[in-house]
């Protein structure tokens, strides 16, 4: 029974990132495109995603995991420093292609 609820706590999870993550990517794109910046194929669509990504991750590690299916005994938030550090280090991926353009 413990392997069915991480099964679907698993197709959770991908489901949750699947979602949000591409209503995430559309706004970030939506705000890309109207600076100019081309997001096919380039360093702004990989800096776009890390950010998106690590910023679900924080949200799962703090929010989501514990409204799940699974109730293990390693469930815990992130530390404070630990969210604080993705959260600033996200902001900046997705602030970056704004200011730094290189012509490749």
């Amino acid at each position: 029974m413990i392997t069915f609820k991480i099964f679907l706590e698993l197709i959770r999870i991908i489901i949750l990132f699947s979602i949000i993550g591409c209503v995430m990517w559309g706004g970030a794109r939506l705000i890309y495109t109207s600076f100019g910046i081309n997001v096919d194929g380039s360093y702004a669509g990989w800096l776009g995603g890390i950010a998106i990504y690590s910023l679900l991750f924080v949200l799962y590690r703090n929010k989501v995991q514990f409204s799940g299916f699974y109730n293990g005994p390693y469930r815990q938030k992130l530390s404070p420093t630990t969210t604080t550090i993705f959260i600033t280090i996200s902001v900046f991926l997705l602030i970056l292609p704004l200011f730094w353009r290189p012509h490749f």
